[in-house]
């Protein structure tokens, strides 16, 4: 399928992207290969392929929640530049 300049210009306004005039050809050409790859998985026979949401199986990696010992307060705060009454000072956000 052939990409026009007005197929490009479409796709862009709808991207809200601005696409310099010397650009136009080089975009139309890698849209037109976007295109042409999409086309040749659309040939495969996936009737019985699970749909997925990626890949690879993903596992969750994470460590164990594990309680261990961490900073005291006092040790937290020794090189806050403005703690106040145990806790981090820190600049108003917003208005």
């Amino acid at each position: 399928m052939a990409i026009t300049r007005e197929d490009v210009l479409h796709v862009a306004g709808l991207a809200r992207l601005e696409i310099p005039e010397g650009e136009m050809d080089a975009v139309r050409e890698q849209l037109g290969a976007i295109l042409e790859a999409v086309g040749k998985v659309a040939e495969l026979d996936l009737a019985d392929v699970e749909p997925t949401s990626h890949p690879l199986d993903l596992v969750n990696s994470w460590a164990e929640d594990e309680p261990r010992p961490s900073l005291s307060q006092k040790d937290a705060l020794l090189n806050a530049p403005d703690p106040s009454d145990g806790s981090f000072r820190v600049p108003a956000v917003g208005g």
